[in-house]
């Protein structure tokens, strides 16, 4: 198995996030890798990325990558339950993957949505719709605080931030396999956040700013 760790993993996602920015991805390339999907079973994830549902974050797009390269798991405001933790955890260990991403984005409706349930509670809301509401909530409660005073922009771009941050603590904290890998392994658990506006991803750690590499 070809190991790659959590440095260069990271460097190959900014520059395939940089060439899918910067609109020099090739659509015959996309084809090419299309095509040979069909006879190349196996598959060598450099990066395991927990993205949101949401239509307009397709992962190995976004990343420019190929089919195979990436392992993705995606659920509604990128959250941590008991699934995404066990797909998480296969894929460090089966793989040796070393870099997971938690990949939040503008304009997402599931903080959205948690954010106008804590403003205005509405007792139709789905118990599914719930437990991801439920799940996001710690990360954003404390931003509606009057004193604060943000505005609707800064208050949901504060949310989705805080929300990934959520997740990644998680991770880092919640799985005694995952604890294991960072500590002995090698393993980095980051968070990140594409912009819709702009088709650029933000890659930051402990509330800093991750450069991209020269």
């Amino acid at each position: 198995m070809l190991m790659i760790d959590a440095k260069e993993a990271l460097q190959r996602l900014q520059e395939g996030n940089e060439r899918f920015a910067s609109e020099s991805r090739d659509g015959e390339r996309f084809r090419v890798r299309m095509r040979r999907a069909t006879t190349y079973f196996e598959q060598q994830p450099f990066a395991i990325i927990l993205g949101c549902s949401d239509s307009r974050v397709p992962v190995e797009i976004v990343f420019d990558q190929d089919l195979g390269d990436l392992f993705v798991i995606r659920v509604a405001g990128n959250i941590v339950a008991p699934s995404q933790l066990g797909s998480i955890e296969f894929a460090a260990t089966a793989f040796g993957t070393r870099l997971v991403v938690v990949l939040g984005h503008t304009h997402c409706g599931a903080i959205l949505s948690t954010l106008e349930q804590l403003q205005q509670p509405s007792e139709a809301r789905s118990p599914h719709l719930h437990f991801i509401a439920k799940h996001i909530e710690p990360a954003v409660e404390d931003l509606l605080a009057p004193e604060l005073g943000y505005d609707h922009a800064t208050l949901v771009e504060r949310s989705v931030r805080a929300n990934v941050r959520q997740s990644v603590a998680q991770l880092r904290s919640g799985s005694k396999i995952l604890e294991h890998l960072i500590e002995t392994e090698g393993l980095r658990v980051i968070g990140a956040q594409y912009a819709l506006e702009t088709g650029r991803v933000e890659f930051f750690e402990d509330n800093r700013r991750i450069e991209t590499f020269p």
